[in-house]
């Protein structure tokens, strides 16, 4: 296209390099892919409780969950999935 057909909003200060406004811009992926992941693969929408204290517990497993997978896919000696 000619002329830019998409444009972003940022607070960031003015200096940013460009790189950095791209990187972050970029990460919106990577949120929704790991709440995709939490929602989906580890049960975060599955929860049928009626009281606070049972919701926490169950979003603060799933989330621990999903912090435990993220550090077995990103350590390098872990053995590949079979």
């Amino acid at each position: 296209a000619a002329e830019p057909t998409d444009y972003w909003l940022s607070t960031l200060p003015a200096d940013t390099p460009l790189r950095e406004l791209v990187r972050i811009a970029k990460i919106r992926w990577r949120v929704e892919h790991d709440y995709r992941e939490l929602k989906d693969g580890l049960g975060l929408d599955h929860f049928e409780g009626r009281n606070f204290p049972g919701w926490h517990r169950h979003v603060t497993l799933a989330s621990l969950a999903q912090a435990f997978c993220t550090m077995l896919r990103l350590d390098p000696k872990a053995p590949a999935p079979a």
